[in-house]
């Protein structure tokens, strides 16, 4: 059975896990004029919290996730195969099989209290965004948040949700030690594709105005373009590096599309539905920079590229940043004024 679009999500099927023998698909959902499949949270019984990697690639190796999956939705998300971990499919369930870890900020301060804790910058949305849309309500981010300015531990965020907007006030307090950097991921200037790619996440021009936001309030913002997608968005780099540098941002980083493991078939399957003329052409130029393949998991090259392709992606964000200005000196976090709070101490919040 072919698949359709379906409303409000990413993806418009549920392909089988590759750890297990079964699978299922709800054959209904595949319907045109059928209404989105409901959002379901549940509780996440971890008992941890901060994780951590060895990835020379990435720039930290501590994070916070609250969330596992994402609503956003975004069909090229690296982070989908982790939902087969959890006996889910990389598809709709994980935009639609929300892990909520209730218990995000009582882990994070037993955690950050331990004497085995070495102070370092904890990146914030190092796999699915902290900021998707039921942060609004259950406040975990930014619990969390409450909790690393009272130890004033320094943070990455990584978001594409202008809704880090609403915890300024918490970010100013990080300003006052240097212990706090925001990127906003743009992917796309055009409305309609970055609904087509990231069907629940807010719009562009919303997350411009977030850094311009940030900016405003005195908070290091920088923009990620992220993922480039050869052949669909690289044309776009130099107007997105533009449009943040004018919104206040002062770095730049960017990520060419990566497709590993299970999302591979389902961002196939995206440009069957969306983009079936230009499907062979995009998929061709993902190769070229990836050996030949849609997916490079090694060091050094993962979050590149490699070949001709690729020089000319990096050499464009070279050229793009220089003319606006931005990356001539990236804002410094530190970890000077990292403290644990007396059993007697009142939280600042």
């Amino acid at each position: 059975m072919s698949a359709n679009r379906i409303h409000g999500r990413g993806a418009a099927s549920n392909p089988q896990n590759r750890f297990e023998k079964t699978s299922y698909q709800v054959s209904e959902w595949d319907e045109p004029g059928d209404p989105s499949p409901h959002t379901v949270f549940l509780k996440d019984e971890t008992r941890s919290i901060i994780n951590y990697n060895d990835s020379p690639d990435v720039g930290f190796a501590a994070s916070i996730n609250p969330y596992r999956g994402c609503e956003h939705g975004c069909i090229y998300c690296f982070a989908r195969p982790n939902h087969e971990y959890l006996g889910f499919s990389a598809g709709l369930d994980f935009e639609t099989k929300i892990l909520v870890k209730e218990d995000a900020p009582e882990l994070l301060r037993r955690e950050l209290s331990s004497r085995n804790w070495e102070p370092q910058v904890i990146a914030i949305s190092g796999v699915t965004d902290a900021y998707q849309p039921v942060e609004r309500r259950l406040q975990l981010t930014r619990r969390c948040l409450e909790v690393l300015v009272e130890f004033r531990n320094p943070i990455v965020i990584i978001t594409k949700n202008e809704l880090v907007t609403r915890d300024i006030d918490l970010l100013r307090e990080f300003t006052r030690f240097d212990g706090a950097l925001v990127f906003i991921s743009v992917t796309s200037l055009d409305g309609e594709l970055a609904r087509e790619l990231e069907p629940r996440a807010p719009q562009p021009a919303r997350r411009l105005a977030a850094i311009q936001a940030l900016s405003q309030a005195g908070i290091p913002t920088g923009a990620l373009v992220a993922p480039v997608i050869p052949g669909l968005t690289d044309h776009e780099m130099p107007a997105i590096v533009s449009a943040a540098a004018q919104a206040g941002a002062l770095a730049a980083g960017y990520v060419p599309l990566r497709l590993p493991y299970g999302v591979a078939p389902l961002f196939e399957e995206w440009l069957t539905l969306h983009r079936p003329l230009r499907k062979d052409k995009i998929l061709s130029h993902v190769r070229s920079i990836r050996g030949g393949r849609l997916n490079d998991p090694n060091f050094g090259s993962r979050m590149q590229g490699s070949g001709p392709y690729a020089e000319q992606i990096a050499d464009l964000f070279e050229i793009s940043c220089r003319k606006a200005g931005l990356n001539s000196a990236s804002p410094k976090l530190s970890v000077a004024a990292f403290h644990r709070p007396g059993p007697a101490q009142l939280p600042l919040f």
